[in-house]
């Protein structure tokens, strides 16, 4: 089968920093179905996995990629719930193999049947990203679906895939006031099309424009990118025992979590892949999950966050889509389609 992969982890612009490769087709374990690759977003998480994970015998290539759409093929023999030439959704397994290929054996669990509604780049564009931002918003913020009052959300950098769906499951909380930041125009009209009531620019201090909405208290924040760069304005506008929930990287001493007890301000970490990779006990709560997201995109509250089609999937176009990402300037989701 066709795919890209790499041996080396190596900056995006060097020449077998992806490569376009030939290998064999993998086999359904029990749990597995067993996908052809129609579709595949490409996520910053790709990037960071390139350059941290070389593989681990020079030998055998790292296949990236944790968003797709395709049709299933096979299906191990511990499968419920699935047939063959079922159009499927999801994330995968950051442990695995990933949908940089042809075909490619993902656990039925982690899966759903994909919105009908959705072209497969549409849908390829929201699997990871509304994992994410489900979990993170009701999840790890347990942001209430019928509140005793009204409060605020604020979201950072909320023009790229988390935020872009994110923004859409808030919306639909009517006692919320959603905050999302963005540097430049283009971002803020997104971010208002999205459902945002109001966008602060996160190239200035934040707790000065936060204060000066004179909204409902700032109960939850979902930092999604340069948490220690805002984290001083994140506690300050934060409400006492209001929620922070976090998804990017960062060096631990970087964050002064003691800031956080004066507060008594809560830190949430959300890792869409946990339930996969330490296989838990409720892991088949992502595939309902993914079910829920299809529902609502066919029944048209949810749209897709797609920004761009960068053309078929090979090594030329992954690393297009890889340096656009590391660039930091996306909005929405880069998604390339077929082979």
């Amino acid at each position: 089968m066709k795919a890209v992969g790499y041996f080396q982890s190596l900056p995006i612009a060097a020449a077998e920093s992806l490569l376009d490769l030939e290998l064999p087709q993998p086999q359904a374990g029990p749990n597995d179905l067993l996908v052809e690759i129609a579709a595949i977003a490409v996520n910053p998480v790709d990037a960071k996995v390139r350059m941290g994970r070389p593989s681990s015998d020079g030998k055998t290539p790292v296949l990236l990629g944790w968003d797709a759409v395709g049709t299933v093929r096979g299906i191990g023999a511990e499968v419920t719930g699935f047939q063959i030439g079922d159009r499927v959704w999801y994330a995968g397994e950051i442990d695995k193999p990933g949908s940089y290929a042809q075909f490619q054996a993902v656990d039925h669990r982690l899966a759903s049947l994909a919105p009908q509604t959705l072209s497969d780049a549409e849908a390829a564009a929201l699997p990871l990203t509304a994992i994410t931002a489900y979990e993170l918003l009701f999840e790890r913020l347990q942001v209430q679906a019928k509140p005793e009052r009204p409060v605020s959300l604020l979201v950072t950098a909320a023009a790229g895939g988390v935020g872009s769906i994110l923004l859409q499951l808030a919306r639909a909380l009517p006692h919320l006031t959603i905050i999302a930041t963005a540097s430049r125009p283009e971002s803020a009209d997104w971010l208002r099309e999205l459902g945002a009531h109001h966008v602060v620019d996160h190239s200035k201090p934040l707790a000065p424009q936060v204060a000066a909405l004179n909204v409902a208290p700032v109960r939850y924040v979902a930092s999604l990118s340069h948490t220690p760069q805002h984290f001083a304005d994140l506690v300050a506008v934060l409400e006492p025992q209001g929620r922070l929930a976090l998804i990017d990287d960062f060096a631990p001493e970087a964050l002064n979590v003691m800031a956080l007890k004066g507060k008594a301000l809560s830190l949430h970490w959300e890792m869409m892949f946990v339930r996969g990779l330490h296989r838990t006990h409720d892991m088949a709560e992502v595939g309902k999950l993914l079910a829920e997201v299809a529902r609502r995109v066919d029944a048209g509250e949810l749209r897709s966050t797609l920004a761009e089609v960068l053309g078929p999937i090979n090594a030329a176009n992954l690393k297009r889509a890889h340096a656009l990402l590391e660039g930091q300037h996306t909005r929405g989701k880069l998604v390339l389609q077929g082979f």
